[in-house]
């Protein structure tokens, strides 16, 4: 509401429409320059963007699975990793200070430095490179999130559960928890975005010959342009869906989070 009493809130069907319509308006934009513009080589229309998609769907999907996977299994152990972490540091201080510099150590390493390390060391015929470079990617904001939302029950409702003589696993339960939830799925929401980039510029350097980003680095580098970016349409397909998803989540959490 406005300071006049007036509803300044968009309508709901045009929250929807407005970002499908500047999508589309910026294809055809897309589609104009590559047709009457002076376009780069490697940039195709739209157009032949689609066709290939839809051509070679198959062999995109089958490589989506494996850069999809990789972002999972980095996306799940990096959180369950980063919530065990976060609960202990929470719990003792000795703890925090030892995690602090190995936390901060691991959020300035550089994807594109570590990751042909972890897939020469680990072989060219082996996944878990690329996932541990996801791991690492999806721990930070998880770690950093959820440490912060722990710390975040307030001094008077922790006296109240003490007074009401409540165990420690039950204002754990009752308090600690539910505050911290919001925390977490915003970390999830964040980590979802950066294990799914991660496991994709991992492709890049070594490795299993499959996967999104394999794909988009053999096909650029053969001058097959219009494929190469149906390959990026397809990573750009696994992100919305793991971003969609943990959004999800986190709407649905903060709608039961205590106020």
């Amino acid at each position: 509401m406005s300071s006049a009493g007036v509803d300044t809130r968009l309508p709901q069907w045009l929250r929807v429409v407005a970002p499908i319509g500047v999508g589309v308006l910026l294809l055809v934009v897309w589609a104009l320059y590559v047709e009457f513009g002076d376009a780069p080589r490697m940039l195709p229309s739209p157009i032949a963007i689609g066709e290939e998609f839809a051509l070679r769907w198959n062999i995109i999907w089958d490589d989506m699975v494996i850069t999809a996977t990789n972002a999972l299994i980095g996306l799940t152990v990096g959180s369950v990793l980063a919530v065990v972490l976060a609960g202990s540091a929470a719990a003792w201080r000795p703890v925090d200070g030892m995690l602090a510099p190995l936390v901060a150590a691991l959020a300035v390493i550089p994807i594109v430095a570590i990751t042909p390390i972890l897939n020469t060391m680990f072989g060219a015929s082996s996944q878990f490179g690329r996932q541990a470079v996801a791991m690492i990617a999806a721990f930070i904001p998880v770690f950093i999130n959820v440490l912060r939302g722990l710390r975040q029950t307030k001094p008077v409702h922790r006296d109240l559960m003490r007074a009401s003589a409540a165990t420690s696993g039950q204002t754990f339960r009752m308090l600690t928890l539910p505050t911290a939830m919001p925390y977490l799925m915003t970390g999830l929401r964040v980590a979802s975005s950066l294990a799914v980039i991660a496991a994709l510029v991992a492709e890049y350097f070594g490795g299993p010959s499959d996967g999104i980003g394999t794909s988009i680095a053999t096909y650029a580098k053969s001058g097959r342009a219009a494929l190469a970016w149906a390959y990026v349409g397809g990573g750009i397909l696994i992100g919305l869906v793991f971003f969609l998803i943990t959004a999800f989540l986190e709407r649905l959490v903060t709608r039961r989070a205590p106020g």
